[in-house]
């Protein structure tokens, strides 16, 4: 996929999980999630090539811009979507998969000094509220739904929703959309 049609997907990505994005030049100007993860594929192609230092400090400076913390070596899918984005932090060895979607205040984080894997794993199709945090080398399963200010330190099986501190996980009710889950007041604490 070339540059240009990655960014386009990634534009209108954006636009569908976003109904305040009104145009595509709306959000390729304004949107400091995509910003963040524009900057932070080049500075994961250049931690792949073990230049590592040019690496972390263009982080820090996509960081100073946009208030987004993506450490170079975390590895994103496709359609990434972070809306409104501030305070977003994601560790070193965090995974995502594709069409995972953060709000602000969402950290992927350790709770471990050791070394290897110490963040979070979400499969493809997560949506994390706003001020969640998911913490540690934990996977959470595919379409699932952490609540906002939720707490997850145990891993969760596909298809649930997380809410809580620290989170529980129950099954996701076919009916329930995404949006909907993130918007009700039972799933935010």
């Amino acid at each position: 996929m070339t540059v240009i049609a990655r960014i386009r997907e990634d534009i209108k990505a954006a636009r569908q999980r976003d109904p305040a994005a009104r145009t595509a030049l709306e959000v390729a100007l304004l949107y400091p999630g995509l910003h963040a993860i524009w900057a932070h594929r080049v500075w994961h192609a250049l931690w792949r090539r073990r230049l590592r230092l040019p690496a972390r400090a263009g982080s820090q400076i996509t960081r100073w811009f946009t208030g987004i913390e993506i450490h170079p070596a975390a590895q994103i899918g496709r359609r990434f979507f972070i809306d409104h984005g501030m305070g977003v932090v994601i560790g070193a060895t965090a995974e995502i998969g594709d069409d995972v979607m953060l709000y602000h205040g969402v950290t992927l984080g350790g709770r471990t000094r050791d070394a290897g894997k110490r963040h979070p794993t979400l499969s493809d199709g997560v949506a994390v509220g706003t001020g969640a945090k998911i913490l540690g080398p934990i996977t959470i399963g595919a379409n699932s739904v952490v609540g906002a200010n939720a707490v997850v330190t145990r891993d969760a099986p596909a298809d649930s929703v997380l809410v809580g501190v620290p989170a529980k996980a129950r099954p996701r009710d076919a009916a329930e959309s995404t949006r909907s889950l993130l918007a009700a007041p039972d799933y935010s604490i």
